[in-house]
Parts: structure tokens; C-alpha cells; sequence
């Protein structure tokens, strides 16, 4: 077993005071719990930094049970939301349910990982949800700064989401866990836990919290939503890329939290942030697909030269009229994901290249046999080679 000092580096709370030691002197496996409510498809390296906390605790013999909040998604967590969170349909959460246990095992060791899915017994009968709530009171719900700083502007608190940490503490008493791990963001829920545990008769769970790792933007929690995150399945180009826009303030935390090391001292900031971007491509990658990540990056920022491959795309489903002419918002909308509008604004704000020139702003359509071959550029990062097929 690995020792309190070990198990606790980068820890912001570890409670109650002393509870973990005494946890750990007993000598068998912990139940080490974690919850990720699916909202999104993706988990970013934010979710990372509890990850491999849990890595950790797997590493020095302890058992890890991922919960996955399948249930508790429908509900929404409250923490650190100053409106209630956008909730997701049921098909998506189960699309998403799946691709975050695979995104997780990149961290994770999975034959060793408990997987359990929280509607296993969230799908309680009536009395059993009135017992629950019978557990607490809403003035103690309303304790959590979230809730506080909301009734103080006036604005509203769903019944909903007032359910949130009942649910998330019965979580505990179902798996029986013995010690649970969150971001600072959870440590009112995580405290609640211990009070749920208590009155179903267990023995409450000690928590630890881990610090909440700031996005590309150095300023905001990483976030999908804000546009500020990196993603663990993302391609390694992207990832290098989002990692070397990161400010250098920020650098250090990324050094501890998402690779576990000390930041280097010895090197200069853009020396330090390409070493940064090659440890969190190799983390999820090999050494290799770094290299070529950072290859691809010179490319593009200091040689300024169209990648060495490019995916290609063609033209026959946006040939328009008589198949004389190719409807560039159309193209790009699908080749980029984005909408024909933001694509018609790209093009008249010179944000749209073709083999490295703008194309005109008032240029909407263009004929195939001009775009055969020619490499599409929007933004920095993104690319596609048309091909005329016909």
C-alpha cells in the first residue's frame, strides 16, 4: 500500500483531519469512489486530474468504483452553476455513457475498475425516495455557496436540483464506499455524502478534494460548453496545439495535475510549453505521435505550410444548379461541422483559404474544376483537400 503522503499529493481537502491514515492503517483495499454524470461526449483533461487520482489508489492495491451518473445526469448538479444546468435527453446520456467508460479506461486500468451505473438504484420505489428525503432539510441544502449566491441575486433554485446531493450520497451508500474523490467544486456534496452514510448506518466515507484545472484560456474552469478545453480523444495535432495556447501562469498546474511532474525550472516559457504539449500527447498516445504532433505544429506556426496529410473531400454533394458550381457555406458547414452561417461569415471575414488565400467575401460558389485539388483552410488548425470526382 502506498503511503498517506503518496495518495494525498495535489489533494486541496482530505476529511475529516486524520480519517484517511486511520483508513489506510487497517491494512485491506479501500472502495475508492468516483461519479461522472455523462452530459457531454467527451471527457478533457479536467476530468483527468481526478483520474489519476483514482489511478493512483488502483496502482497501491485499493478498489476504484467509477460511478456512472446515468441517473443523476437527469437531474443535474448544481455545483458551481449560477442558473440550473442545461439538462441532455435520454439518448444522448446513454451515447454518452458509453464513450466516457472508454475514455476513462485511458487513465484507469479496466479489469481492475468497478463500473456501476447510478439507475441501478436511483429507480427507487416512491417510499424509498421519501425515506431518503427524509434524511435531511432544506435549509441544510441550501448551505452550499452555490445556492447562496443565488438567493442573494434573486435568482431561482430548482426542486430539482435541491435532489442533487441526496442522490449522490445514497450513490455512496450503495456502493458502500470508503473514501470518494471530486474536484473543489464537490466538496459540499462529498461532505453530504458522509451524513447519508450515516443515516443508512455505515461508516461515513472520508473525501478528498483536487484542484479545478483551468482551461486554454487560463481564466475559466476547462470547459466543453466555453470552449476552453482539451479532449482526451482528440487528434494529437489538435491536442498540441490547444496545449501550446495555454498561458504560461498557467503552466505549472498543467505540469502537476495532468502530467505529475514538477515544472521544469531550466528552460525558457515556449521551450517549457513544447515539452508541456509532447507530455500530454504521449500521455494518451506514445512518443512517436508526439513528435509528429509537434512536427505538424511547426508546420502550420512557424513554417506556415499545409499539413503533410490532409483529409479529403468531395465535391459531388455540394455541386449546385447543373453541377457547375460548388456551394462553399454548404461545404463547409459539413466538411467542418459548423453552421452554413458561421461559414458565410468565415468567408467574408477572410477566415476561409484556399491553397493560403482568402477567399473574396462576396464569393458564395465557385466551379469544381477550379477547387480539384486545392486545399480548404478555416482557421489555423483545420483543413480538407477537394476532390472533383465526376
Amino acid at each position: 500500500m502506498a503511503d498517506l503522503a503518496d495518495l494525498t499529493r495535489n489533494a486541496v481537502d482530505v476529511l475529516p483531519a486524520g480519517r484517511l491514515e486511520e483508513q489506510l492503517a487497517v491494512g485491506r483495499p479501500l472502495r475508492v469512489k468516483l461519479g461522472i454524470d455523462p452530459t457531454t461526449p467527451d471527457i478533457h483533461l479536467g476530468h483527468t486530474v481526478v483520474l489519476e487520482k483514482l489511478r493512483e489508489f488502483q496502482r497501491a492495491g485499493h478498489q476504484i468504483v467509477l460511478i456512472v451518473g446515468d441517473f443523476t445526469a437527469r437531474v443535474g448538479d448544481p455545483s458551481g452553476r449560477s442558473a440550473q444546468r442545461p439538462l441532455p435527453s435520454p439518448e444522448e446520456i446513454e451515447a454518452n455513457a458509453a464513450t466516457y467508460q472508454e475514455q476513462a479506461f485511458k487513465v484507469l486500468d479496466r479489469e481492475r475498475t468497478e463500473v456501476r451505473f447510478n439507475s441501478e438504484w436511483l429507480r427507487m420505489e416512491p417510499e424509498d425516495l421519501l425515506s431518503l428525503l427524509a434524511q435531511t432539510t432544506v435549509a441544510r441544502l441550501i448551505e452550499r455557496d452555490d445556492f447562496q449566491k443565488r438567493l442573494a441575486a434573486g435568482a431561482p433554485i430548482a426542486a430539482l436540483e435541491l435532489l442533487y446531493p441526496l442522490l449522490q450520497g445514497y450513490d455512496s451508500v450503495a456502493v458502500d464506499a470508503d473514501v470518494e474523490i471530486g474536484g473543489t467544486d464537490q466538496k459540499f456534496n462529498l461532505l453530504f455524502g458522509r451524513d447519508i452514510q450515516s443515516a443508512y448506518g455505515q461508516q461515513p466515507q472520508s473525501i478528498m478534494t483536487l484542484p479545478i484545472l483551468v482551461g486554454t484560456d487560463g481564466a475559466q474552469k476547462m470547459s466543453k460548453s466555453l470552449g476552453n478545453y482539451v479532449g482526451v480523444t482528440e487528434a494529437p495535432e489538435e491536442v498540441f496545439g490547444k496545449v501550446m495556447r495555454v498561458p504560461d501562469e498557467a503552466m505549472p498546474d498543467y505540469y502537476r495535475l495532468v502530467l505529475g511532474v514538477e515544472p521544469p525550472t531550466d528552460m525558457p516559457p515556449n521551450e517549457a510549453k513544447r515539452s508541456l504539449a509532447r507530455g500530454v500527447v504521449e500521455r494518451f498516445h506514445d512518443a512517436g505521435t508526439a513528435e509528429a504532433a509537434e512536427r505538424h505544429f511547426n508546420r502550420l506556426f512557424v513554417e506556415h505550410a499545409v499539413p503533410d496529410e490532409v483529409e479529403e473531400l468531395d465535391l459531388t454533394p455540394f455541386l449546385a444548379g447543373n453541377g457547375d458550381a460548388v456551394h462553399l457555406p454548404q461545404l463547409m458547414a459539413q466538411a467542418f461541422e459548423i453552421s452554413s452561417s458561421e461559414a458565410r461569415r468565415l468567408i467574408k471575414q477572410g477566415g476561409a483559404k484556399l491553397d493560403g488565400e482568402p477567399i473574396a467575401a462576396d464569393t458564395l460558389d465557385l466551379p469544381p474544376a477550379l477547387l480539384d485539388g486545392r486545399v480548404l483552410q478555416v482557421g489555423k488548425r483545420r483543413f480538407r483537400r477537394l476532390r472533383a470526382r465526376g
